[in-house]
């Protein structure tokens, strides 16, 4: 009995260990598209948590400009997520898709960032924002 103990409690620890070396790194995967239909799409997002995909304008110097759409993200793997784009984006410009929390809000389900904001903004594991960045056609 005290073998089989034993052996269940180093397998269930194996387990554990091996689950959480396989998590889910936060991503945005997405590429170069035609945006004429007024939305943008990642095709993969994997949150931490709840919380937003984020569309920010860019340019040359790849830093986040104006927010011109987002989406909500479930904490997880997230497929296809489309952002409405709430002004028009010409071809040739550049878009940064950036996963936001859902955190320092006065509402949850809301989304409250605005350019420089703490309330539901970008996520930073080890100081680096979760983003890609796409080009309009």
């Amino acid at each position: 009995m005290k073998t089989l103990v034993t052996s269940s409690i180093f397998t269930l620890t194996a387990s554990i260990a091996m689950a959480a070396g396989h998590a889910m790194a936060p991503g945005v995967e997405a590429m170069d598209q035609d945006v004429s239909g007024g939305t943008v799409t990642a095709d993969k997002v994997i949150a931490p948590a709840n919380g937003w995909l984020v569309v920010h304008r860019t340019d040359g110097e790849m830093k986040p400009g104006p927010v011109v759409g987002y989406a909500s993200l479930k904490e997880g793997e997230n497929m296809d997520v489309s952002a409405i784009l709430q002004e028009e984006v010409a071809a040739g410009d550049m878009l940064m898709l950036m996963v936001h929390g859902e955190d320092g809000g006065m509402s949850t389900g809301v989304f409250e960032y605005t350019l420089g904001a703490k309330e539901d903004g970008p996520i930073k594991p080890d100081g680096n924002l979760v983003m890609t960045v796409v080009t309009a056609k």
